[in-house]
């Protein structure tokens, strides 16, 4: 009984197994043209190549036509073989492709290993490297079939797959051996990030933690401390870059730009600052005080501008109400305003503040780093720039306009050298984008027109004040800026 049974089992399976065989041989069948005719070729995408790192996934592609099985209705199998041109001594690198397979690409980085580690070409040289198409025919009789073509293709010298940081400013001082491995980007090409701690000191990055110091450095640049510099083997210059203030940083460096970004990570103690105090406009009001600006740039810095008058202030850095909250005071009572020194303190025990006299009162503008705790307090003065006026175009040297009382006033000729002249008012002298400045709010505008803007360095809008047919003579111009008035008079 059990013999009938695997014999029936038999019965079934043998047809299964024949259809299955006469299935696969059909498929392979049908992948053979019934004739291919065709004069075997072989193409590049390009003849000439110069390899780059950032452009390591572009592709180098070769493409080859069918050639002829010479009428036999036989398969064809396709080598593709590379080698220097006119060495016919090494072994050609090989890849047996199969059938029905007419073309094969190389990406530029796996292109510039092979020439490197397998043809031993240099870095940087140009090597003619020819490749070879063979087409083989599954029948006998039918020679293979050979077609070359040839490209010039110069490799790069890789960069490093690890980057490291070492110096007086990262943990590991200048023990190499246990230097800092900085974490690899994982979607920008060759970018390395430290995020971490540095302390007041220097640093620079190897490549490795070679005990020797021979190893490869990027190093800053002397033209551009935001660029580095490639060291081959330790050479060069060694310049670092360097740290004035410890805290948390983060360090990016792209190695095939050669650019360096320094960031520090510590937040500002405060996001918000005000001023308190009867020698300013903002008066002892601790509920709406005037603030601060926080700079975009530098988060911080803070500043405020205004007219002070003789009386006393301090720094307010909330909460808004509490008399007793956070604090920036001098470290002594009745401070002038010619010392950086600022302390940040809370509670009403301590309550030093800067005074302003009538020897120094008028319009200043107050810079707090809350980083280093510094304060710097700049004196504002007005000038007429322009050849309108008496002062021409002269913003290295220019006459100050008179500062009375929050006003500033310019009490003189007009169009004496230019009866159709131009002027602008600028907030500072030295070179023209130094400072801020008071301009007109269009360009051109008539003597009767007040309105202005202020601007910025050179940003612009670069708009003047024009004098017209018969406006020259002695002229008062008035701007109080705290009250954003002006007056032009004749």
């Amino acid at each position: 009984m059990k013999k009938l049974m695997l014999k029936n089992k038999l019965f079934y399976i043998l047809p299964v197994l024949l259809i299955f065989v006469a299935i696969s041989c059909k498929k392979e069948y049908l992948e053979i043209p019934a004739q291919q005719d065709d004069v075997l070729s072989l193409t590049s995408s390009s003849s000439t190549l110069v390899l780059e790192e950032q452009f390591a996934q572009n592709l180098l592609a070769f493409n080859w036509t069918t050639g002829t099985n010479q009428g036999t209705n036989s398969a064809i199998s396709y080598k593709l073989e590379m080698k220097k041109d006119g060495d016919d001594s090494s072994i050609p690198l090989e890849y047996d492709l199969g059938k029905n397979v007419f073309s094969f690409t190389f990406e530029y980085g796996t292109l510039n290993h092979i020439l490197l580690n397998t043809f031993g070409v240099d870095p940087g040289t140009a090597q003619v490297m020819e490749v070879k198409i063979t087409a083989t025919v599954a029948s006998e009789g039918v020679a293979p079939q050979v077609a070359a073509t040839k490209v010039t293709i110069t490799p790069y010298k890789p960069l490093s797959a690890e980057l490291y940081i070492i110096g007086s400013a990262t943990p590991a001082g200048w023990d190499i051996a246990n230097a800092i491995e900085m974490t690899p980007s994982t979607s920008v090409l060759a970018t390395f990030v430290y995020q971490g701690q540095l302390a007041a000191g220097t640093f620079k990055f190897p490549v490795n933690r070679d005990t020797c110091w021979c190893q490869d450095f990027y190093t800053r640049n002397p033209a551009d401390s935001t660029m580095m510099v490639f060291n081959e083997g330790g050479s060069g210059e060694d310049l670092q870059w360097e740290i004035y203030e410890s805290g948390q940083y983060t360090i990016t460096v792209n190695l095939i730009n050669l650019t360096i970004l320094i960031e520090s990570t510590l937040s500002p103690p405060f996001s918000m600052l005000w001023m308190v105090g009867d020698a300013s406009p903002s008066g002892w009001d601790i509920d709406t005080p005037q603030p601060f600006t926080q700079s975009e740039e530098d988060p911080f810095i803070f500043t405020y501008e205004a007219n002070f008058t003789p009386g006393e202030f301090k720094i307010f850095a909330g909460p808004l109400g509490d008399w007793c909250g956070e604090w920036y005071r001098p470290p002594v009572n009745g401070q002038d305003l010619t010392s950086n020194e600022v302390e940040q303190n809370s509670g009403c025990d301590l309550d030093n503040k800067w005074l302003v006299t009538t020897e120094n009162e008028g319009r200043y503008k107050v810079t707090l780093n809350t980083m280093d705790n510094t304060i710097q307090f700049d004196p504002i003065t007005l000038y007429l720039i322009g050849d309108g006026g008496p002062n021409g175009w002269n913003i290295a040297d220019p006459e100050p306009m008179t500062y009375v009382d929050g006003y500033f006033i310019f009490n003189g000729e007009l169009g004496a050298d230019n009866p159709t002249g131009e002027f602008k008012i600028s907030k500072f002298e030295g070179d023209w984008c130094d400072g801020d400045w008071v301009n007109a709010a269009t360009p051109d505008q008539s003597l009767l027109n007040t309105e202005y803007i202020i601007t910025h360095g050179c940003e612009g809008p670069d708009n003047k004040w024009r004098l017209a047919e018969g406006d020259a003579g002695t002229w008062e111009i008035t701007i109080n800026l705290d009250e954003g008035v002006m007056t032009i008079l004749k």
